[in-house]
């Protein structure tokens, strides 16, 4: 099937719970999404948000405490929110990107040669304070897993397919994906619009171009616009630069009709990139102010 722009862009929302909120706890969400992005501490909280229909930060700080959730480096090398299972099986999966990233670096980092858990008041809803670590194996009592690979691939298309090996190997950071992906006879095969082979589960939802896709707020990053290789299913290069700066994210996104159409601030000031209509606008403020309530509990 050959997909268009608009037709991928739908797909992705709705198998990320962006198109309608549904019930699921934080742990579950995690799992679904493969982890959520949090080297800051507010976006994994932002993302949950904006995906379940009753959320309660402190759901996300006791996790962190029972040890049923954890944060540590895997996809890209950067800071993940994790559950426990997928954390011992990510991180010796990504540590080919771990030892590149350390090359880089004059000196020995341990973070980047250890599998270790940045304990908890680090990243918990009210707490902070300097970085703790624990060796995962030790926080979750369990040994490392030797990784299933074409198990990850197929978890990540249904959280972000149809894709192409690039978007995953950009997901992930882990190169030479091709071989894996053209070997699973299972894969289902699509193509893009300009006949690029995009791979899928059996069975994956395909949503149509019209589907309503409401205003959702994020913040700085989220796997959402950083898991395919063109990235983007959700934003134009040019408003895409204006989010990225030489160094990371410049601001908190604002999605609009399923595209990054603006950045906002914890205080409500917001910088769109286009004119909303009546109805955007209107769920834009609503959002704002459910988001304004999340923000006053911390």
């Amino acid at each position: 099937m050959r997909l268009t722009a608009r037709q991928l862009n739908r797909t992705l929302l709705h198998r990320q719970y962006l198109l309608e909120r549904v019930d699921a706890t934080p742990v579950a969400m995690s799992r679904h999404l493969l982890g959520l992005q949090a080297q800051e501490t507010l976006p994994p909280y932002l993302s949950l948000h904006a995906r379940l229909t009753a959320f309660d930060p402190e759901d996300v700080t006791s996790a962190l405490e029972e040890r049923t959730l954890v944060r540590l480096l895997t996809m890209r090398g950067t800071i993940h929110l994790l559950t426990p299972e997928d954390a011992l099986e990510l991180r010796p999966w990504t540590q080919v990107v771990m030892d590149k990233v350390q090359r880089n670096h004059a000196e020995p980092v341990p973070q980047f040669q250890q599998a270790l858990v940045q304990k908890p008041p680090r990243g918990t809803w009210r707490g902070s304070g300097k970085v703790d670590y624990a060796p995962l194996e030790e926080w979750v009592g369990a040994p490392l897993r030797e990784p299933d690979v074409p198990e990850i691939v197929r978890r990540y298309l249904r959280a972000f397919g149809p894709a192409s090996t690039a978007d995953v190997t950009a997901w992930s950071g882990v190169t030479r994906l091709g071989p894996v992906l053209a070997g699973m006879a299972d894969l289902v095969r699509h193509e893009d619009e300009h006949g690029k082979v995009l791979y899928d589960v059996p069975g994956g939802e395909i949503v149509e171009a019209d589907a309503p896709a409401p205003v959702r707020l994020f913040g700085t990053y989220d796997n959402l616009w950083l898991a395919h290789a063109g990235r983007d299913r959700v934003t134009s290069p040019e408003n895409r630069r204006r989010w990225m700066g030489p160094n990371g994210g410049l601001g908190m996104v604002v999605l609009v009709d399923g595209m990054l159409e603006g950045l906002w601030r914890a205080d409500g000031e917001v910088e769109l990139f286009r004119a909303l209509t009546k109805r955007e606008r209107s769920e834009l403020d609503q959002e704002l102010e459910v988001v304004a309530d999340l923000l006053k509990s911390r």
